[in-house]
């Protein structure tokens, strides 16, 4: 992608469900779990790399030893940093107790992570804060070993507001008001109540408060506690959770906003946000690794139970679509073909752009996410010159030397590595008065490979802001000195702010938006702004479920592709001699390539919860009142 769009988070999950000698036997070492951790976060570092979390739990440990560890990171390689640390506290521990080396028992009670429960997380800073505090796992302690409570998570709430004065009701103090801290807190309420309720029995019973602790723990009903805690939640989420005596659930939103994939053997249970690093790290198959059902949780009882159950009836399934555009990983083997199919059906567009003249056409790619699209792009145009082909040899047939027969075969698509990415200028951070100089030079062009009379066709996963197209990309590519330029975006046009856990918070940032801005004034249509921002105004108040998207109507009066035309004039600039043409995928094509993730909302304001179409409201007041804040 060629402008900055970060994904909030990917969580690692793993549940031993053997005895640690069992690991060490098998395996050769008790760390068994620690490696597999690393590994499950280390193949969805593309999913945060702005901070890193691991948490531990040891299982049956005697009272007076620590069972629970944690560390967090937001150096700038916080993967390696948590493990750097894990292993210096593991080998000072080995180093000075050599007795140690053979006996799993005596590694499990005196070296800390080494347990048979484990929760990682990977992050990319949201709202602009990267503080250490604000890194996941976090952590509810409490000396009742049942009441401690491990979260992390990928999502975000709509109504953290709204859930934060929930907690105030029930008479808490939370420390802060953001979607992490709300939802843990929540969870604690509930798992306190449970707590209580179960010890009452017990007490009732007559057991003492040591005799009810393992009764307690075996008797907590995690999803009766999951159902209470959710209540009111309105966003996209796959968060996990850890307790301290053994449990574990994973849960993810009713809408399935947010992807989770788990698998289960007689001696592991792992859940990842990523399909592919399950099947890598442990070595299954795909079809072995199952995705976690929209409004279910992965319940995990300390005894290796594991179920799936229903914690909210599920809605209508609107997967996030970007995770298959671009967020997740290609490597997994529906992904793969569904960007291969994004560049497949565009082609006719492209087409369409260069007057079907595909021998003076010179196709490429915004490195590296586009790439795969960019295949599917080539296949289609390869098929479309075979097409060609072999209608003139037919057309022919009676009159086709072989010299001309082998001149028509000869003909080939052209495909180069035009734009090249500069990964040393990528992490350099610059003042504002130099970033524009410095994006310009993000990307480096192949020289020598385009003649005048050329097109250059560049595929791109999606346009956001368009800011690296207009300062680096496009003047970059110019200097090679095509005839025209054509920018496919195997995305349609992102229209409205993303509130489940992309960096798309603001609708004046998108280019998109800013088109349509301009297409309103040119054609004296500009009051619809006015119009729209009242009716934003007169919902403000209304409960979530009573209000609609208004913002849809700016876009209304124009064709996708106006809007795109005037994208292309507006990424434009006087310096640019090759004329600029800029194609979005349709709707309609982008749910054939990617028929079990139907979530759209930033390309068509079908929000899949309530929450938002509130958000997309208070973006354009935000937007029209000139605030520089995010909707949610």
């Amino acid at each position: 992608m060629s402008d900055k769009l970060t994904h909030e988070c990917g969580i690692a999950f793993l549940r031993l469900k053997k005895p640690l000698e069992f690991y060490k036997e098998k395996y050769g070492s008790a760390f068994y779990g620690i490696q597999k951790m690393y590994l499950l976060m280390e193949k969805q570092h593309n999913r945060g790399q702005d901070g890193a979390g691991f948490a531990s739990i040891k299982l049956d440990v005697e009272p007076g030893q620590r069972y629970i560890s944690r560390v967090r990171s937001n150096d700038a390689q916080p993967i390696q940093d948590v493990f750097r640390q894990i292993n210096e506290r593991i080998n000072e521990e080995m180093t000075s107790h050599p007795e140690y080396t053979d006996d799993v028992a005596a590694q499990k009670a005196n070296i800390p992570y080494i347990g048979e429960l484990f929760l990682g997380h990977v992050r990319y800073g949201t709202f602009g804060k990267n503080s250490i505090e604000s890194v996941h796992p976090f952590l509810r302690q409490n000396n009742w070993m049942h009441r401690n409570l491990i979260v992390a998570g990928n999502f975000n709430m709509t109504n953290v507001t709204e859930l934060f004065n929930s907690l105030v009701e029930l008479g808490q103090h939370p420390k802060e008001m953001t979607d992490t801290v709300t939802v843990m807190e929540k969870i604690g309420h509930f798992l306190d109540d449970e707590v209580t309720e179960l010890y009452q029995e017990c007490k009732n019973n007559g057991l003492s408060k040591r005799e009810a602790s393992p009764i307690i723990a075996s008797r907590l009903d995690i999803a009766k506690i999951l159902k209470r805690a959710s209540r009111g939640w309105d966003g996209g989420y796959a968060m996990a959770g850890l307790f301290g005596h053994g449990d574990a659930f994973v849960f993810r939103d009713p809408a399935g906003i947010r992807p989770a994939y788990f698998y289960e053997d007689d001696e592991i249970v792992v859940v990842a946000s990523e399909r592919p690093v399950i099947q890598t790290v442990f070595n299954v198959d795909f079809d072995k690794v199952q995705e976690l059902q929209p409004g279910n949780a992965l319940i995990i009882k300390k005894n290796g139970v594991v179920t799936e159950t229903e914690i909210i009836p599920p809605l209508i399934k609107k997967a996030c679509s970007f995770e298959r555009i671009y967020f997740s990983r290609g490597s997994d083997a529906e992904i793969y073909q569904e960007r291969k199919e994004l560049g497949k059906l565009i082609l006719p567009s492209v087409l369409n752009a260069i007057d079907n003249d595909t021998d003076n056409t010179v196709f490429s790619y915004i490195p590296n996410t586009a790439e795969t699209s960019f295949y599917g792009m080539i296949e289609a145009a390869q098929d479309f010159l075979n097409q060609r082909k072999n209608k003139y040899i037919l057309d022919n047939r009676k009159t086709l030397t072989k010299e001309k027969l082998e001149e028509i075969l000869s003909v080939k698509i052209r495909t180069e590595k035009i734009a090249i990415k500069d990964a040393k200028l990528r992490t350099f951070i610059t003042e504002d008065s130099s970033r524009d100089d410095l994006v310009a030079h993000v990307y480096d062009v192949t020289y020598g490979v385009i003649k005048p009379t050329d097109n250059l066709v560049i595929i791109d996963d999606s346009i956001v802001r368009g800011t690296t197209l207009k300062m680096s990309i496009l003047k970059m590519m110019d200097r090679l000195k095509p005839k025209r330029i054509v920018i496919v975006s195997s995305a349609p046009q992102i229209r409205y702010p993303d509130c489940y856990g992309i960096d798309m918070a603001k609708l004046e940032g998108l280019i998109a938006f800013k088109a349509t801005l301009e297409l309103l004034k040119e054609r004296n249509l500009y009051h619809i702004v006015e119009e729209v921002y009242k009716k934003c105004k007169a919902q403000e108040h209304l409960k979530d479920n009573e209000v609609t998207n208004s913002v849809t109507e700016i876009y209304k009066p124009f064709r996708p592709q106006e809007i795109s035309d005037k994208i292309a004039t507006m990424l434009s600039s006087p310096e640019i001699k090759a004329e600029v043409k800029i194609i979005f995928q349709s709707i309609e094509d982008l749910h054939m390539a990617c028929p079990k993730n139907l979530g759209d909302w930033y390309f068509t304001g079908d929000y899949p919860t309530p929450g938002g179409n509130r958000v997309v409201n208070k973006a354009f007041m935000n937007f029209y009142e000139g605030k520089d804040a995010r909707a949610y």
